[in-house]
Order: C-alpha cells, then structure tokens, then sequence
C-alpha cells in the first residue's frame, strides 16, 4: 500500500484564521493516523498579494498548532513545471486560447441568462480563424487560456461524502492561464500533485466542483488521480462563512488573546463531527479520534464560547511541569509556583489569568471590611505559624465560635478582607500564600 502524502495549500495573502485549521489539521492528523507524511506547499502564485509576511506567518500558526510538515514547496519556484504542461495541454487541443475582456462576458452571460439559458462559456474562441486572432493581438489583447472540458459526468468515491459526481457539461471551460500568463490555482494544484505524488486530497466541500474539472486535467497529464475527501466548512455561529478578514478568528490573535493550541486543534477538528467537542490534550489522541467518514455533512458552526469551555478544561487539567514557564514570566515565585499553581488553576479560563491571582497572593490589595468589629476579632483569633493548609479551618472554626457568624456570613467578610473580591480559589490554599504579615495587614484594612 502507497504511503499516504496529504498536502496544505494555503495562499500567503492573509493570515490563516480558524477555518484554514481545519484542513490543516485533518490532512497532518490522517497523515500521522496513517503512516504518511504532510505537505505544505504555498500557493504564491498572486504575485501582488502574496507577502513574505504573510508565509513566516504560516509557518508559526502552524508550528503553533503542533504541525510540523515534512515537505515543503512554493508553487512560485515552479513556474517552469505550469509551462510545461500548459504546452502539453495544448498539443492535445485541450488548451484553447480566448480574446474576451471581462465586460464582453458579463454581457454574454446576462444575454445567456435572459433566454433562460444555463451562463457558462459557450466555446465562441474555438471557432475563431488565424485571421481574427491576429486582428486582436494587433489590438494589443493577449489571450486567456481555457481548458476544454469533455462533457461527460466525473465520479469519485469521496472519503466524507461517499459516492459522489460532477456533470461537467453544466460548467464553463475553466480559465487556467491569465492574460499576462501566470498560471491560476486549478492547474499548479494539479501539476503538483500529480508531481509531487500527493495521494489524497482533504480539503472543503466548496472544492467539489473543482474536482470534476481537476480529475479530467489529472487524466489529460497522464497523472494518477489521487482520493478525494471533503469536509464541512466551519461558519461562524450566526451562520457567516469564515474568512481572513474575520481578525478575531486569525490564529495570530486568537494566540495572541491566550488561548490553548490544543483548544484551538480540538474544536477545529471535532466541530462539525460525529464525535463530542471536548478538550483533547495530544494530537496523538486528536488523530485517534479522525475518522473522515464521521464528519457531518452540515455546515460545522465554531462558537468561540465552546473555546472558551475547552481552554478552560485544559488549563483545570494542565500540570504545573506544563504551566510552570509562563507562570515564572508572568512574575510568580518559583519557590512558591507549583503550590500556587494547584490552587488557582482551576479558577483560570486561561494561564495568564493567573496573574490576577498572584497578585492576590503578593498584594497589593485593597481589602473590603464590610464589619470592622468582625474583621478585629478574626484578626485576633489569627493562628501563630504553622500557617498552613490546616491554619484556614482552625481558625474559622475558632471566629465561628466567638462570633456565630457562620456558612456566607462567615466565609465572604473574610475573602473580601482578604483579597478584595467576592469570589477566588479556595481559602484554605490561597491563605498560606497570602501569609500571615500581610493576612494581618488587610484585616486590619491596610493595603498589602
């Protein structure tokens, strides 16, 4: 059996956004599921929009989301290979030059529309003399390249979506070389494929009708025609497709806001599945859990709350070994770290909200005494050292039975006095890192 070889395509004109993970993700983990390795190759062939900026940028989302590829190739370095099979194509007269400008077929089109007719290319070039064609290159019009699609109908047996078809006689031949002669996406992605011996080709339903078109260039190379899988696209959870000018959405900001990677894999790959969206630690356990012929066949709606949800249960999960870097440069004690650690993680959505607490922990705080003659006789009842994780029941036990203060009328004065906030971890962690000097300090409503 050939060793699987997956590829992802993505054009360096943005920065990749939540929806561009999902193919991402499906392509590297069927690759690590199966054995077989990963491709990235850029499509860079716009040269006006395409930026270097925008390529590193690629690279780090992807390293960030635990994608390492094994190959690597820029569709701009291989110019040469399109020219060559764009001479092959047209030995063969499937490749056929055009004259129109873009209004002449707006106009066809409206014409086409308003007889009731289907607006695809009605093949006006292939009847055009020697003599026309000189009278517009003499008009200063270089051609447009169209591929000659055989009208019959293209079946694949599609890893999601089963038996699967394109009546290419419902298309217009489709342009594959521009005016000024670069080569648009339909045939660099086949030459490379077929090239580069991808073997399967995971990628969004909106390719589906590409794929009748790309298996009948595939055939006319003499190239191999790989299997084809497509996916459910993720929408925004109002139904809005996603796209790169949803910022929000970019895996540059959603890092940038301190999100988990594995949060970001899990909901990228099981939205829109079969299987529950949880929070899945390891991309070994998330290639597990791909199995393409489980992905639904409606569209996969991200709500960015799930994240929040699935950030959350891996930071509650998260070991200090893992947590311990970002606490230490958020400005934690090491000597304390770990304790610390254990005690707020699960009050985090994400780790850097750990910093809210540390400075609990290590003041200042501006503490709430809601009864100054309750908050005197705590501070009176206040343990010696030890103070340990024993010291927070000794002691409301012992202001209980001097006060009779109990359950909420007992615990919120003390938090409040405390830390200044109605709501934290609990106490009984966090008061022996708040320590008895400063424990003091706020009872006695100081700043500390």
């Amino acid at each position: 059996m050939t060793t699987p070889l997956v590829r992802f395509a993505p054009s360096p004109t943005g920065y990749l956004h939540i929806g561009n993970a999902r193919p991402a993700l499906l392509n590297y983990l069927f690759a690590r599921r199966q054995g077989g390795r990963f491709l990235l190759r850029l499509d860079d062939t716009d040269r006006e929009r395409s930026t270097e900026e925008f390529a590193g940028a690629i690279h780090e989302d992807l390293a960030w989301l635990g994608i390492t590829p094994d190959l690597f190739a820029r569709q701009s370095e291989r110019t040469a290979r399109y020219e060559v099979a764009k001479e092959a194509l047209s030995a063969q007269g499937r490749l056929y030059p055009c004259y129109e400008t873009p209004e002449e077929l707006d106009r066809r089109r409206k014409r086409q529309l308003g007889r009731g007719l289907p607006p695809i290319y009605d093949r006006a070039a292939l009847n055009l003399t020697v003599e026309e064609k000189a009278a517009f290159a003499a008009q200063g019009r270089r051609p447009h390249w169209r591929f000659k699609l055989d009208h019959k109908v293209v079946t694949w047996n599609d890893l999601v979506r089963g038996d699967s078809h394109v009546d290419c006689a419902s298309l217009s031949d489709p342009v594959l070389i521009r005016e000024d002669g670069t080569a648009l996406y339909t045939l660099p992605s086949v030459v490379d494929d077929g090239e580069m011996g991808v073997t399967h080709v995971i990628r969004g339903e909106d390719h589906v009708t590409n794929t009748g078109v790309q298996v009948q260039i595939f055939e006319a190379l003499g190239f191999p025609v790989p299997i084809f899988a497509h996916h459910n696209l993720l929408i925004t959870a109002d139904g809005e497709g996603l796209s790169k000018r949803l910022g929000h959405l970019s895996l540059r900001s959603l890092r940038e806001a301190g999100y988990e990677p594995a949060a970001v894999d899990s909901l990228a790959v099981l939205t829109g599945t079969s299987e529950a969206v949880r929070a899945v630690a390891s991309l070994d356990e998330l290639a597990d859990l791909v199995d393409l012929g489980r992905i639904s066949r409606a569209p996969a709606r991200f709500d960015p709350a799930e994240l929040d949800v699935v950030n959350a249960q891996l930071v509650h999960a998260m070991p200090f070994t893992e947590a311990r870097e970002r606490l230490l440069a958020l400005g934690v004690a090491e000597e304390t770290a770990e304790v610390f650690w254990t005690v707020v993680r699960a009050n985090l959505g994400k780790v850097a909200e750990a910093s809210e607490w540390w400075r609990i922990v290590a003041g200042p705080v501006s503490p709430v005494i809601q009864d100054a003659g309750f908050a005197e006789r705590a501070l009176s009842l206040l343990p010696d050292r030890p103070f340990d994780a024993a010291t927070w029941k000794s002691w409301t036990e012992a202001v209980k039975q001097q006060t009779g203060a109990k359950g909420r009328a007992l615990f919120m004065p003390l938090r409040l006095a405390l830390t200044g906030l109605d709501h934290g971890p609990d106490l009984a962690g966090l008061l022996p890192l708040i320590g008895r000097e400063r424990a003091i300090r706020r009872l006695a409503g100081e700043s500390a």
